[in-house]
């Protein structure tokens, strides 16, 4: 396993190369990181790392769809090989396909929304963060941080209709923060779901409430608690949720 060349912290972010997942690469970059951009699309990654070494950050870009084994599976070699192990990892890639190739005057219903549709979004938003978790986590540094993006919209306390596929995915992926807290807790390794809000996103659109820099704050956060932090909660705001 290959030395880490600098003394800078790592971290790998899914789906960043624009919205929420670009803005935490900036602020973990300004706060000292280096910060590995992905997305499904080498170019754009690409392109997003240039947005952000031109403003000082140390950022480098690699492909990966979460949904492909073998895209993980690169990316954890050129980890291994570039930097031996990392520090921080930010599930953020995620898609919203509830109303994708449909027309609904009102909320997409759990009696309209294709089972397939249903698939492909567990398979991005749930799947793809467990399977990330479970390829990198032997080079995850011990008393490292796990950081899944999750969603108001995936609280059991507060589920209602509407948008299932997307709350199903979503509350699933907080189970996997709930186990994966428990079984990397004797590493001291940290996981954690966050709910950024309504943020003025591609996916939130030019109504939400919140800035990128808002939604990114308490993931930002998360990725660097210090060793008496939480582990296994649902935060918004920096505070905790109820599941």
């Amino acid at each position: 396993m290959k030395e880490r060349e600098n003394s800078r912290p790592v971290a790998v972010i899914t789906g960043a190369y624009r919205g929420l997942g670009l803005e935490t690469a900036r602020q973990l970059a300004q706060a000292g990181y280096t910060v590995i951009v992905t997305a499904r699309d080498a170019a754009k990654a690409q392109a997003a790392v240039e947005k952000l070494r031109a403003g000082g950050a140390d950022a480098v870009a690699h492909k990966l769809d979460v949904t492909r084994q073998d895209d993980i599976e690169a990316l954890a070699r050129f980890v291994r090989d570039s930097y031996g192990r990392f520090d921080v990892l930010v599930n953020n890639a995620g898609v919203l396909l509830d109303n994708r190739d449909t027309t609904f005057s009102t909320m997409p219903s759990v009696f309209d929304v294709p089972l397939e549709i249903m698939r492909e979004t567990l398979e991005t938003n749930t799947l793809g963060p467990l399977q990330v978790a479970r390829t990198l986590a032997s080079l995850l540094r011990d008393g490292g941080r796990v950081v899944n993006v999750s969603s108001g919209m995936g609280q059991l306390s507060d589920m209602n209709g509407g948008w299932p596929a997307y709350r199903l995915s979503k509350t699933a992926l907080n189970a996997v923060t709930r186990i994966l807290a428990e079984e990397l807790a004797a590493r001291n390794i940290k996981v954690n779901s966050v709910c950024p809000g309504w943020v003025r996103t591609d996916m939130g659109g030019p109504n939400a409430e919140r800035t990128v820099a808002e939604g990114a704050a308490t993931i930002v956060w998360l990725a660097q608690l210090p060793a008496d932090g939480p582990s296994g909660g649902f935060f918004r705001d920096k505070k905790p949720i109820p599941w």
